[in-house]
């Protein structure tokens, strides 16, 4: 749902013209240092990026989901590390107080989260603990006025950055499952939370991951997300659908920048007299990945309408972040086959892109665990 069209085609050019001038010419700083640039993420802040899916009696823009994946699509046509900076920040870092904080911890938090003053992190994956979420092992034991947390989280985006920290642990030791498991709120510099270095990966780099350390990590008991203890799972998973949408979106977004990439290369690059552009096995990998990254879009955007009529769209997002994930990875190769021996060295950005979507089969679910959700989807409602 497009609340304004004549605003939102305003946002998204601005955002577009930002996407060009701004943060393109800096990716190749970001890869080379490993960070953005100060004057970058300020730029970021000034045009508002980090509260775009924040309620905006809160400060930001309350983007609908049609409009939320509308801006990833262009945001996604750079680095991934900018994307993600920010992503925490309009998604599971936010929506869980969203969609069940309490009044005061919104006001307390949200703001500074839409201005960018704040940087979220969201804590759920551990060291042994990934897809099967339900059985992770961080404990909080009630304290008098706190709770008391111990335990490790791995593989935490925005780590080294975050200002607070969404926390799952679990209250109840006797539940074993989602039931056991409450969030909570935790600030950075809050006695017995550390940071672990930061992970070295293959791609997306300017992205940080790190492990975050719970040792007898008071947290006053105010910080529980909803006052309730038990309901942390259950909050997670109400923002699924739409963290999975928006990775899908990112992923049409990445695709539509590879595909330009290898089309300028082959209308550039000549062998045997001519561009090779112009050779049908060429045109075929061209041809494939427009048809994909446009059979992802359409798909993104009936989704992404649907959740804004109010339907259950957990099937439609799962098949949404698989296929679209899939999509941006076959696109990817292609382009690098493209280039040729070109796009094997870094000196063209299709290198880097190569590694960086690499990881969008991984998080927020991988696609094997799509392909479960939208079966034991599809096998549930046959039985009712």
């Amino acid at each position: 749902m497009i609340r304004d069209q004549e605003t939102m085609t305003v946002l998204l050019d601005t955002l577009s013209r930002f996407v060009r001038e701004r943060l393109v010419p800096a990716e190749n700083d970001v890869a080379e240092t490993d960070a953005i640039p100060p004057d970058v993420v300020a730029d970021m802040r000034e045009l508002g990026l980090f509260g775009l899916c924040i309620p905006e009696e809160y400060g930001g823009l309350g983007l609908t989901m049609e409009e939320e994946v509308l801006v990833a699509f262009e945001i996604a046509k750079t680095s991934p590390a900018f994307r993600s900076l920010i992503g925490t920040n309009n998604g599971i870092g936010s929506q869980g107080l969203i969609v069940d904080g309490t009044e005061q911890q919104k006001r307390d938090y949200l703001p500074r989260l839409a201005s960018g003053e704040l940087i979220a992190s969201f804590a759920l994956t551990e060291p042994g603990s990934g897809s099967d979420a339900a059985s992770l092992r961080t404990s909080a034991r009630r304290d008098g006025d706190f709770y008391v947390l111990n335990g490790t989280k791995r593989f935490i985006t925005n780590a080294p950055e975050a200002g607070i920290f969404t926390v799952m642990a679990r209250t109840d030791p006797e539940v074993k499952g989602a039931g056991g498991i409450s969030a909570f709120i935790v600030e950075q510099g809050t006695p017995g939370l550390s940071i672990g270095k930061p992970d070295k990966k293959m791609g997306q780099k300017g992205a940080h991951t790190a492990d975050v350390i719970f040792e007898n990590c008071r947290v006053p008991a105010a910080n529980l997300i909803g006052g309730k203890e038990g309901v942390g799972f259950k909050t997670a998973m109400k923002v699924l659908d739409k963290g999975r949408l928006h990775i899908a979106a990112i992923c049409v977004g990445a695709a539509e920048r590879m595909l330009d990439d290898a089309l300028r290369y082959a209308i550039e690059r000549e062998q045997f007299g001519k561009p090779i552009a112009e050779f049908q096995l060429v045109q075929a990998m061209l041809a494939d990945s427009k048809a994909e990254i446009y059979a992802a879009r359409s798909m993104v955007l009936d989704a992404a309408r649907r959740r804004d009529a109010g339907e259950d769209i957990s099937t439609e997002a799962a098949c949404c972040k698989m296929f679209a994930s899939e999509m941006c990875g076959r696109v990817a190769d292609r382009a690098v086959q493209v280039h040729g021996g070109a796009g094997y060295v870094s000196e063209y950005a299709i290198e880097r892109f190569y590694r960086d979507v690499r990881l969008f089969r991984i998080y927020e679910g991988t696609t094997q665990v799509q392909q479960l959700v939208i079966a034991r989807n599809m096998i549930r409602r046959a039985q009712t």
